[in-house]
């Protein structure tokens, strides 16, 4: 549930990078939430033997606090790392704290892990990262109740591993349509239904116990404690759903891994097709990230948004047309905006709500797919700013009118 600002925080943070063949790029912003409550991780080459040609991209949406998404985008890849291997320990993931990035690390020559293994291993990665955090003693006595979502791709050289703890969510787009999504873990679903009730719970307007509004995640321990049931049996479940796809090199072009402040606003369609436009306009994959949040935004999503887009080799590259299409349809809209406020009379220049009224009602070709007016506020603003800098304010610096 949670509280909400008077006004949206859009300072964004940013990161990218490449290697293995791929590039990726991410953004965060908190909105219009109290607090920031997701997390990241972006891991290029682990480090563990034989694993450095393997990446791993993670998005954690917390809740009811921000303390198991920080500790999990710190430590859940060493669990994972360390339950595939059969190991007890790895030589520690220098970099893959929330919001970096860490360099190809090379280790000697080692058989990498089976399928079946990595897949194993996941399921006990989560496991143990959820028993282990029970221990820290304010999550333990309850002066910490938070918990998390966590969804997540695991990329070997020939497979794709889909984690999904949650209800954020990853998808595959693979010879320009969805290819793969991840499945949404809700209380309503049968299966997640089932669970609850049978360790004694109840789903109430969509939620557990009618309170939480996700059937698994990482921490929630109020939920975690139904006596004579196993871990994957409590009212909340802390395992993942994994799924294994091969690899299509000539075909796979690009990953978006999100939390449900971008899902409650984007198809996975638009989405992707949105994405799939942007990456036609520009190779700075932190700008394209950034014009997602954005775009949710102004969409009217109300909680904390992160997105992590990884390009593969067969991603969309830039085209000169497409370019062209953009730079046409920014000044179209820039024209636009200036001839409604040349046209103000008496009563004043419109506001920018009644600017984005007006341009709705307008047939405008070449908008983004998926992305649509939203996807051009920035620029609609902009020029609007530009053009009346002398707006009515509050005492605050914040305009009478309300933006969003």
């Amino acid at each position: 549930m949670g509280a909400f600002l008077d006004k949206p925080k859009t300072e964004k943070y940013n990161s990218h990078g490449e290697g293995n063949g791929l590039r990726y790029g991410l953004s965060s912003m908190q909105g219009w939430r109290v607090e920031m409550e997701d997390a990241h991780t972006a891991v290029v080459g682990l480090p563990a033997p034989g694993l450095a040609d393997w990446s791993f991209f993670a998005v954690y949406d917390g809740h009811a606090g921000s303390r198991v998404a920080n500790y999990c985008s710190k430590h859940l890849l060493e669990h994972i790392i360390s339950a595939s291997l059969g190991t007890t320990g790895t030589q520690g993931l220098q970099g893959s704290h929330s919001g970096s990035d860490s360099s190809t690390v090379d280790h000697p020559a080692s058989a990498p892990p089976s399928v079946e293994a990595v897949k194993t291993g996941i399921r006990t990665g989560f496991l143990r990262i959820d028993e282990h955090m029970r221990s820290f003693s304010d999550l333990r006595n309850g002066m910490d109740r938070s918990g998390s979502t966590a969804v997540g791709v695991l990329l070997s050289p020939d497979h794709l591993f889909f984690i999904n703890c949650g209800d954020s969510r990853a998808v595959l787009y693979r010879n320009s349509h969805v290819c793969f999504s991840t499945l949404d873990h809700k209380p309503c679903n049968p299966r997640e239904k089932e669970r609850i009730q049978n360790a004694g719970g109840s789903v109430m307007i969509q939620r557990v116990n009618g309170s939480l509004a996700v059937s698994r995640a990482l921490g929630d321990y109020d939920y975690k404690c139904v006596d004579g049931k196993g871990p994957t049996e409590q009212l909340v479940s802390p395992e993942p759903e994994v799924f294994e796809i091969v690899r299509a090199p000539e075909q796979d072009q690009f990953l978006i891994l999100a939390c449900d402040g971008i899902w409650d606003v984007m198809s996975n369609e638009e989405l992707c097709e949105f994405v799939k436009s942007r990456l036609e306009v520009s190779d700075d994959l932190e700008r394209v990230c950034n014009e997602v949040v954005d775009t949710c935004l102004h969409k009217g999503s109300r909680d904390n948004m992160s997105v992590v887009v990884v390009c593969l080799p067969s991603a969309p590259k830039v085209s000169e047309e497409a370019v062209r299409k953009d730079a046409e349809l920014n000044k179209y809209l820039e024209s636009r905006v200036e001839e409604m406020l040349s046209r103000s009379g008496e009563e004043g220049a419109p506001d920018l709500v009644t600017v984005m009224r007006n341009l709705s009602a307008d047939t405008i070709p070449n908008l983004p797919p998926g992305g649509g007016l939203a996807s051009k506020r920035s620029v609609i603003e902009a020029v609007y700013n530009r053009l009346n800098p002398h707006r009515e304010e509050d005492g605050n610096g914040t305009e009478l009118e309300d933006p969003w």
